[in-house]
């Protein structure tokens, strides 16, 4: 009896244990899955998923432009997935990853880089910043909050 009550308290807790309580090891992988898959799907031109990556509340702020919202961002990237005038390739440099909890902060370094058509050279611009996740209710981790600027 006692091997059973055992059994059974190891099982709850390896198929019982709450969001909240998520390894920071998973929580980082779960992170790194996400913006790897928002890379994947922007440079495939795949607008369907190209908004998951943020929160609803997200607030993003970029030197010298207006703070824009969730709903101005998506509608931001939309135009640019669309605009077949321009090759758009981004990659991004994780530098750290700091959980505390259900929150995270990413700092790292995107880059993106345009082509037009008939142009010598693509132009590129990297945007060292921060990237604010938060664990959302159903586990994923989504950008609240996105602070960048563009390096010199």
């Amino acid at each position: 009896m006692k091997a059973l009550l055992i059994s059974l308290g190891l099982l709850l807790a390896a198929v019982g244990t709450p969001a909240s309580a998520q390894p920071a090891d998973a929580a980082e992988t779960a992170i790194r899955t996400a913006l790897a898959q928002w890379t994947r799907d922007f440079n495939a031109r795949d607008a369907s998923r190209i908004c998951d990556l943020f929160a609803k509340d997200l607030r993003y702020d970029f030197r010298g432009a207006p703070e824009r919202d969730y709903d101005a961002i998506c509608g931001l990237l939309h135009k640019a997935l669309a605009d077949r005038t321009k090759q758009f390739v981004y990659s991004h440099d994780i530098r750290e990853i700091i959980i505390s909890g259900d929150l995270a902060i990413v700092r790292l370094t995107w880059t993106v880089k345009v082509t037009v058509p008939g142009a010598a050279n693509a132009a590129e611009s990297k945007e060292p910043g921060l990237d604010v996740f938060r664990r959302q209710p159903d586990g994923s981790w989504k950008i609240v909050r996105y602070i960048a600027y563009e390096a010199p």
